[in-house]
């Protein structure tokens, strides 16, 4: 699966959103190291707390499989506003991903590329943990 095909796929996902409260769909693609496409929309739920997001959707999916090395992600809105993933996905992602890690955000006429350490430095890991 190329990019363009990741893009659609994630933009797929997003017509499944659940978002009956925002009314703000999301959707997400994830590539594995291996090239498995994993894919997730947002869930709402009244308690907003317990809503869950694209990315963490897609990468439980992943993991849930056995999945633990990833190569990119793809984020969508049905605005195609550029959305990046929010502190809790991203903080979920370093868990798995180095700071190079490719997060592509969905601007309706192109992507933009950012780096999952750009987006959230000096992160908690479990090199934090041992310290």
């Amino acid at each position: 699966m190329d990019d363009t095909e990741l893009l659609d796929a994630a933009r797929d996902a997003c017509e499944n959103a659940y978002a009956p409260y925002s009314a703000y769909r999301v959707g997400a693609a994830l590539r594995t190291a291996d090239g498995a496409v994993y894919v997730g929309a947002n869930v709402e739920n009244a308690n907003y707390s317990n809503s869950l997001h694209a990315e963490e959707v897609a990468l439980g999916s992943a993991v849930r499989d056995g999945h633990d090395a990833f190569e990119r992600l793809v984020v969508t809105s049905a605005a195609r506003d550029g959305v990046t993933p929010c502190g809790m996905c991203r903080q979920t992602f370093v868990e798995f991903c180095d700071d190079d890690f490719p997060i592509y955000c969905d601007t309706g006429d192109g992507v933009e590329r950012h780096a999952l350490g750009d987006l959230i430095p000096e992160t908690i890991t479990a090199a934090n943990l041992d310290a």
